[in-house]
């Protein structure tokens, strides 16, 4: 199904690189003078504390004076394919214009005749292996796995996930969850395969396996689920999750205690999300020029802002555009050059696996 996307694609391996211009490229007066007649815009799924969406919504509507009407934030994926769906023949309030949801429901849609093509102005910027080569849905920003360090307790913060092997990290180690039932779980121990030097989904799925028998069986890994306030309060000082919920726990938190991001270096896993305009969309010039917002350098850095590294993050560092005071909040920028995304195919192949074989882990068996 995901044809366009190789196993484990590197985004800076696909990424064709913008020229200047391209990257600053507006969108035309015409498309603007269309949108602004049409007058509003009708999103779906989009809480305003998920990757800074409140202000690039806010942005938006004050560059281009168009309202936008926010259909059930609190949405999830499926709802928002269902909603093109029960509202095909309807071009009142309730029929979203725009999607934004999981990797999954991108190809799925387009197969389904739910959603319509259109190129934004920066498109040459986004990986060839995060979009429809037709444009009918592109990547729009990812996560990476990363590991939450309390370091009034952790003096020392692990730097790789073979560190994590280390008798010194005690009683340290957590997960969200169990990875048969969450997904930064699940993609916790295939990154951690993938650290192995894994070639394949399944050889992946049973490293990380594996390595989570070993630091189980040391006494390294904690038997509760991680969370900020066990990281706050060191009943899991060392927490495996997405790198914008760990940097986000850090925000809150406030240095008391402090925290330390780090992106393992050896292995650098990432989920994507992708966006896409329903082909209903009532609106659809404003659908069109919400894209072009969302994939400007302003939109881009306002998922940034967020956590969530635009999709374009690789050009946008490259060419310097990205403010020093956003870098400074972030691990690195040259940690997530060499990202991988698994395909649909991977993560299907990895649950399969990890599904099987976690009892044991549990049972030390």
């Amino acid at each position: 199904m995901l044809s366009q996307i190789r196993t484990l694609l590197s985004l800076s391996t696909a990424m064709i690189m913008a020229t200047t211009a391209v990257a600053s490229a507006e969108p035309s007066a015409e498309l603007v003078a269309a949108a602004k007649k049409e007058g509003t815009l009708t999103t779906i799924a989009l809480p305003h504390d998920w990757c800074g969406y409140g202000d690039v919504i806010a942005g938006f509507k004050a560059k281009y004076g168009l309202s936008v009407n926010e259909l059930n934030p609190n949405a999830g994926s499926g709802d928002e394919i269902e909603a093109i769906k029960a509202n095909k023949g309807n071009s009142g309030p309730q029929a979203p214009d725009v999607i934004d949801v999981g990797l999954s429901f991108g190809p799925a849609a387009k197969k389904d005749g739910l959603i319509q093509p259109y190129k934004v102005s920066t498109w040459d910027s986004i990986p060839d292996s995060a979009k429809d080569a037709e444009g009918y849905w592109y990547g729009d920003y990812y996560g990476v796995l990363a590991l939450g360090i309390n370091t009034d307790i952790v003096k020392d913060a692990p730097k790789s996930f073979k560190d994590l092997k280390d008798p010194k990290y005690a009683n340290s180690v957590a997960m969200p969850g169990d990875p048969r039932t969450g997904n930064s779980s699940l993609m916790s121990v295939y990154t951690a395969g993938m650290s192995t030097g894994a070639k394949t989904a399944e050889e992946a799925a049973k490293a990380g396996v594996d390595f989570f028998k070993e630091i189980k069986k040391s006494g390294n890994l904690v038997a509760v689920n991680g969370s900020a306030q066990g990281m706050a309060q060191g009943t899991t000082p060392i927490l495996m999750d997405w790198d914008y919920n760990v940097l986000a726990m850090r925000d809150k938190l406030a240095g008391n205690p402090p925290v330390e991001v780090v992106v393992p270096s050896d292995s650098v896993v990432a989920g994507v999300y992708v966006q896409a305009i329903s082909a209903f969309a009532p609106h659809p010039n404003a659908a069109k020029l919400w894209m072009e917002y969302l994939y400007s350098d302003e939109g881009q850095i306002g998922w940034l802002k967020g956590y969530c590294h635009p999709i374009r993050f690789n050009d946008l560092a490259k060419n310097n555009k990205i403010p020093a005071d956003i870098l400074a909040k972030l691990p690195p920028a040259a940690a997530y050059e060499k990202a991988h995304f698994p395909t649909l195919e991977d993560q299907a192949t990895a649950k399969k696996v990890i599904g099987e074989a976690w009892p044991g882990v549990m049972s030390g068996q």
